[in-house]
């Protein structure tokens, strides 16, 4: 059994091979190839506009590649549609970078808006479900009747994650998790990122500028540069890397291979 159990440990759940996506003129995704063993957690670090949230939309199917392949659990799912895509989301959590509440319904609703919109739950079933990750998520039931407007940044980032994690997803995408937070309350969330992702068996894919944040949730880092995956390793290597570009962005550098277009 244990032999069994370590087979599915390394087991690929998501994986990108040469994917490529262009806007125009505009070379954004030039060759992506990443992997990421179930249950696992990689974080994909580099500066903006190297093409971290155009790969996450493609793995969504909110963009489709022009070349290349995505597989989920070994299946090819680049352009999957209807039915299938539809199937395929419900494997999928995902925290916004900005949070992405509704400010017109409570809070309860906001976390539930998954299972009611796209699994047809029963309301009452949904809400008990949404105030069960509210407090995984370390907040009261009581939170779940109020408006996002009456919560503060960190409050809102954990209801983004009590809903990423609502349907017990089997990925959950992180965008930007900690941005907008002060230290300890980045630090705060770092934590419930990891517990809450290890507490599903989640295989996880974050993007970040955040080296804090990526050290702490990742078992694996990679750097995407002019949309190439430039290092992959394990997250304990990433400051003795011996690569230039890798070097100059957890530093946070001014000089170096990457020039800044002012």
């Amino acid at each position: 059994m244990a032999a069994g159990k370590t087979a599915a440990a390394n087991e690929t759940k998501l994986e990108l091979r040469g994917v490529h996506k262009s806007f125009g003129s505009n070379k954004v995704l030039r060759g992506i190839d990443i992997s990421i063993q179930r249950g696992k957690s990689l974080v994909v670090i580099g500066g903006s506009g190297t093409g971290k949230s155009v790969m996450i939309k493609c793995v969504l199917g909110i963009i489709s590649p022009d070349t290349g392949t995505i597989k989920v659990d070994g299946k090819e799912i680049t352009h999957a549609k209807g039915r299938e895509r539809d199937d395929l989301m419900k494997k999928f959590g995902m925290l916004f970078q900005g949070g992405a509440l509704f400010d017109s319904l409570p809070v309860w609703e906001n976390v539930a808006f998954g299972l009611i919109q796209g699994r047809k739950m029963d309301r009452k079933q949904a809400r008990d479900i949404a105030i069960e990750k509210l407090n995984a998520v370390g907040l009261p039931a009581r939170v779940g009747d109020l408006l996002p407007a009456e919560l503060s940044g960190g409050m809102q980032k954990r209801v983004g994650l009590a809903r990423a994690i609502a349907a017990n997803p089997e990925i959950i995408f992180f965008d930007e998790p900690t941005t907008g937070l002060d230290p300890i309350m980045a630090d705060v969330i770092n934590d419930l990122i990891v517990e809450t992702s290890k507490g599903l068996g989640a295989t996880t894919l974050s993007i970040t500028h955040d080296m804090a944040s990526a050290r702490k949730i990742a078992d694996s880092i990679a750097m995407i540069y002019k949309g190439q995956i430039i290092w992959h390793g394990n997250a304990k290597d990433i400051d003795h890397s011996g690569n230039l570009y890798v070097e100059q962005f957890i530093k946070g550098s001014a000089t170096g291979p990457i020039k800044m277009e002012i």
